[in-house]
């Protein structure tokens, strides 16, 4: 977003970065509002994971994932490396914590695209800097049909992800905020006017009190 001209002439406030995590069943649209939410906000980057899976096709190493064994991530967990991880469907899946912190230390608001699991640790270490929100879709029968649209998977897969979605779905109300996601383009306005919000929270403003005293004393 770009700076009025009063803004780029007084810059006394700045702002923390946060952590915006999507979570979701497989096939609810969360990976396609992450998509969206990045291309129209400058400020966002994306957590790019570790995983132990491999790469798909379509994935670029380092952007999609950063693909490791499993020697690997076990070391990344011993010199804690990462700021969460967790097992989906078979596989390690982990956050680096070194590219996180120096987002947030910069202003910059990142994005998570992980699960439950992942969203527990990262309540437990960051809380303050953490804004989670839980993707549902309209219905059952709604979230099977996109699975098998995507065609990314076997029929084998996709009961193997629906038999997952229900336990995924019980930890709704651990997040912050829940998207039915009836329409993608609504639901990506709704995640948007979260992210608003959030970055306008009192204690993400640095340099807030001083300003206001600045205010209150004429200046």
């Amino acid at each position: 977003m770009s700076k009025t001209t009063l803004e780029k002439e007084f810059t006394p406030v700045t702002r923390r970065g946060l952590m915006l995590v999507l979570s979701s069943p497989s096939g609810a649209g969360k990976t396609t509002v992450s998509r969206m939410l990045l291309e129209r906000d400058g400020n966002l980057e994306m957590s790019v994971s570790v995983t132990t899976r491999p790469r798909r096709p379509q994935e670029k190493a380092g952007e999609d994932y950063h693909f490791i064994d499993i020697t690997q991530f076990n070391k990344k967990i011993e010199q804690q490396e990462l700021l969460e991880y967790a097992k989906v469907f078979g596989h390690y899946y982990g956050t680096p914590k070194d590219a996180v912190i120096q987002a947030l230390h910069k202003g910059r608001d990142v994005l998570f695209d992980i699960d439950w699991q992942g969203t527990q640790q990262l309540s437990e270490k960051a809380r303050s800097d953490l804004v989670s929100i839980f993707i549902l879709p309209p219905s059952t029968r709604e979230l099977e049909r996109r699975l098998k649209t995507r065609a990314q998977d076997s029929l084998e897969e996709v009961a193997r992800r629906m038999a997952k979605a229900s336990d995924e779905m019980s930890h709704w109300a651990e997040y912050d905020y829940i998207v039915v996601n009836y329409d993608i383009e609504k639901s990506v306005r709704q995640v948007q006017a979260i992210l608003e919000a959030e970055r306008l929270r009192r204690e993400r403003q640095i340099g807030l009190h001083e300003f206001v005293k600045g205010l209150r004393e004429g200046r």
